[in-house]
């Protein structure tokens, strides 16, 4: 790379020699002790260009002037330049001489050897000329000279090159200048050699981390190697020696390049754009001029290519020179490095320049020190790249470290939340998600037994909640709850299972008065007598707080494989079997499918809801959503109701999860998002704030068309799709996440809000939940209802609420029916509330006059 300083100093001390005096042409004596002959000769300078050796020979001796040094640099000339001097063996041996001209740049040398006034040899070599044939295989311009005993030869040189004339005349006896070059070319090839492991070091280094940074070095090596084989000739001798084109323009684009990876280098390792933009845009400038300096080196001549590089270099070195200690003071660690890096370079671009203009002795330092400086640097920066990377890896790891306690943080939050969310907060058994799990799980293990899942449910218990007090009512459910784990326990094939605490889990809270549990028939010995005796004294009054409290309980059972294959269909008919007579002197009712009013129930009133749903017999209530902060009506949930000609009110619990199983629910979804776009168009007019939500099952994901059927209504109405907001419960998203998340991600892009419904009654994968596009979570009523007595109802809703704001989703509460529970959800930040404190689900022709005279939220 610093060569290119070099090439800058001699061009700005053109045509700079010592004076030389006028001399006759001297004769340099050869004697054998001396292994480096002191070498002089005379030039003259062919401004025509067009002398031959026989019109030089002619010149009178006063028009040739003397450099006695031996070397001489005349600067960038196009003329000829002619060299004579005279060789004589004073010795008694036959002597062997190599003459070198230690500048592989010069374009054409040609050699012309004189015993007398007869030429006994001519050799023509040179940079412009193929490589071979050459009488010493070496860069360098070399002529070998034979002198016999007493002999005298005088030899001519023509030298002419489109560069700088530099021409440090040596003579050498033969076998000590093989001796001399073998060394210099194993300390050329040891500096290659640790340059090529330094670039081959960062490349790989780049494949593994893939960081761009120790790629720009490790072409900026390449550049390295490039410049330094091509102007010391190496490159010519070994990769393209027919071709001197080729080798003059690879000089000339091995400095662009090189120069144009060092500062893109220099950026990305000093980062330039962040600590220093003045310092940055000074480096992107020298990019684009280096650009320029690459196709220059291409299409230019080589006379003005090689000005255009020396002027890059000039600008190069002295900005790079800059750029370490501007962002060493402004504080960063790597601006040292790159300092002290470049500071070698620096002294060895000096020495170097300090000996071709004559200001340095010619020694090693002087001759070498760009190469010197330059693998100092690539060493030292080598170890800079080597710290930062041990830094880069120190941060990681500790990155690492804390992202991995965060996440086990998080992790350890959200199992909690799960483990809350799965149990009941009074009683904290598990609830109806994890005993539906045990139940598959087993029935999967053990296909071929015989299960049956009983349900028991406290009748009074709503009763005795009213009549004593939410708090005592607590007390008498936990009560309960021990005593049905007490009584399971020593009770014949009750199975279990662990939870990740080691806790064994039989009895499970299905519903706030229910419980259920699954027996092994196989295993029970005494056709259920034990069982039956347990349920007695579950059915006995239980005394607290001197009241004996009469209880009422219920039981009922479902019998696997015969009432179903599947934990669902088990407790369901579990739960039909309650309401059935008893047999025998059992205390539980046991399912019959002969006795199963809903079966033919289910059918009748799917097809009265149908016709129903046809004929427009159905009607939509709305239930207003409050914004917690404005007290502003925000929204309005669309609750089907439907009122038959013969059983009257058809509440949604009844017919809405059997739209579910036949299929109907998509009718109804179809119809609701009808009526309610159509609603809201109309409410809008008064109201251009106002949304609405309309629920939608599993079922309806399945469906193909439903982001298509909701634009086209959205668009027939002229609503803007983000008014509109669909709601799912988590349950019905669980049941194909897949598909749940690829259609939700439809209508999202569509532009529709999107609601979780009953956050909280199920078991979700929250990982999934967090992956939707939601922009609101629904806390179910379970968990808002007893918010104000209840501690751990309290801090479950409240980590909710916190949870569903990280994960950027708005919080509505259901269920809110007294203002002490809205005052605590406010202070607990929930966004949105909902129940009948607020108003009851109003039809939209009773929903306007509401609107128009609603005062704000908490106004007295």
């Amino acid at each position: 790379m610093i060569p290119l300083i070099q090439r800058l100093c001699i061009l700005a001390f053109v045509l700079l020699f010592s004076g030389h005096s006028l001399a006759a042409n001297t004769v340099t004596n050869i004697v054998t002790e001396s292994p480096l002959i002191q070498s002089q000769f005379q030039y003259i300078k062919d401004t025509s260009g067009h002398s031959n050796v026989g019109d030089i020979i002619n010149r009178p001796d006063g028009e040739w002037q003397l450099i006695e040094s031996g070397s001489s640099n005349f600067g960038v000339t196009t003329s000829p330049y002619w060299l004579r001097f005279s060789l004589k063996n004073i010795t008694s041996k036959h002597i062997n001489l190599i003459t070198t001209l230690d500048y592989p740049q010069l374009d054409d040398v040609v050699f012309y050897v004189y015993s007398g006034n007869k030429k006994v040899h001519e050799f023509a070599t040179g940079d412009a000329r193929p490589f071979y044939p050459r009488e010493v295989d070496h860069p360098n311009m070399l002529l070998r000279v034979n002198l016999i005993p007493e002999e005298i030869k005088t030899i001519y040189i023509r030298i002419q090159t489109e560069g700088s004339m530099i021409l440090p005349l040596q003579i050498w006896h033969e076998n000590l200048y093989f001796s001399a070059a073998s060394k210099e070319q194993k300390l050329h090839f040891f500096y290659y050699g640790c340059l090529t492991i330094i670039m081959l070091i960062n490349l790989a280094v780049f494949l593994f981390l893939r960081e761009k940074l120790y790629l720009y070095y490790s072409l900026a090596i390449a550049g390295y190697l490039l410049f330094f084989m091509s102007i010391l000739g190496y490159s010519f001798q070994h990769f393209y020696p027919l071709n001197p084109n080729i080798h003059s323009r690879a000089l000339l684009l091995s400095m662009p390049i090189l120069a144009f990876f060092s500062v893109l280098f220099c950026r990305e390792f000093l980062k330039t754009k962040s600590h220093s933009p003045t310092l940055d845009l000074g480096l992107r400038a020298m990019m684009y001029f280096e650009i320029f300096n690459f196709f220059s080196a291409l299409l230019f001549s080589y006379n003005l290519a090689i000005l255009i590089s020396a002027i890059s270099a000039f600008f190069f070195f002295f900005i790079l020179l800059a750029a370490g200690p501007i962002t060493w003071m402004a504080g960063l660690r790597a601006g040292a490095f790159f300092t002290v890096a470049w500071s070698p370079l620096t002294i060895g671009v000096l020495a170097t320049a300090g000996r071709s203009l004559g200001i340095f002795p010619e020694n090693f330092l002087t001759q070498y020190g760009m190469q010197i400086g330059s693998g100092l640097e690539a060493f030292i920066l080598t170890l800079a790249l080597a710290d930062r990377l041990y830094h880069e890896r120190e941060e990681k790891i500790q990155a690492q470290t804390d992202s991995f306690q965060k996440e086990k943080a998080r992790h350890d939050a959200q199992s909690q939340l799960v483990e809350a969310m799965s149990h009941d907060p009074i009683t904290h058994l598990p609830n109806l998600n994890r005993f539906e799990r045990m139940v598959n799980q087993q029935l999967q293990r053990d296909p071929k037994s015989h299960y049956i899942v009983g349900v028991a449910r406290v009748t009074r218990l709503v009763e005795i909640n009213r009549t004593l007090g939410l708090t005592r009512s607590e007390r008498l459910l936990n009560r309960i709850a021990k005593q049905m784990v007490e009584l399971a326990e020593r009770l014949p094939g009750i199975q279990s299972q662990r939870d990740k605490n080691g806790h064994e889990e039989r009895v499970y809270q299905l519903s706030g008065d229910c419980f259920g549990m699954l027996i092994r028939a196989d295993e029970v010995n005494d056709r259920f007598e034990s069982i039956d005796k347990a349920f007695l004294l579950l059915a006995k009054p239980m005394l607290m707080d001197g009241l004996a409290i009469e209880l009422h309980p219920q039981f009922g059972a479902a019998s696997y494989p015969a009432h179903g294959d599947n934990a669902a269909l088990l407790i369901r008919n579990a739960h039909v079997g309650m309401e059935m007579t008893p047999q025998g002197q059992f205390l539980s009712g046991y399912y019959s499918p002969d006795y199963d009013i809903y079966s033919e129930s289910r059918l009748t009133l799917m097809s009265d809801l149908r016709e129903a749903l046809n004929k427009n017999q159905t009607q939509l209530y709305y239930q207003p959503k409050a914004c917690m902060t404005s007290g502003e009506i925000v929204s309005l949930e669309a609750l089907i109701r439907w009122h038959h000609p013969e059983r009257g009110w058809v509440y949604p619990n009844d017919f809405i999860p059997l739209a579910e199983e036949t299929g109907v629910i998509t009718h109804i979804t179809r119809w609701a998002l009808e009526q309610g776009i159509a609603d809201l168009a109309i409410l809008l007019h008064d109201h251009p704030n106002l949304s609405v939500s309309i629920n939608i099952s599993a079922r309806d994901l399945e469906t193909n068309g439903l982001s298509d059927l909701i634009e086209t209504t959205l668009n027939h109405y002229h609503v803007k799709a983000d008014r509109l907001t669909i709601e799912l419960t988590e349950t019905a998203i669980m049941e194909n996440p897949e598909i749940g998340l690829t259609v939700l991600e439809r209508l999202a892009d569509v532009g529709l809000r999107v609601s979780i419904d009953d956050f909280g009654s199920g078991y979700s994968s929250l990982s999934y939940l967090k992956q939707l596009p939601a922009t609101e979570i629904k806390l179910d009523r379970s968990l808002v209802m007893d918010i104000c007595s209840c501690e751990s109802s309290k801090i479950i809703v409240e980590t909710s609420i916190n949870m569903a704001h990280g994960l950027g989703y708005k919080v509505v509460a259901e269920g809110v029916e007294d203002k002490e529970t809205a005052r605590l959800l406010q202070a607990l930040n929930c966004d949105w509330l909902q129940g009948y404190w607020l108003c009851y689900p109003l039809p939209i022709e009773k929903l306007k006059p509401w609107l128009n005279g609603q005062p704000k939220l908490f106004e007295d």
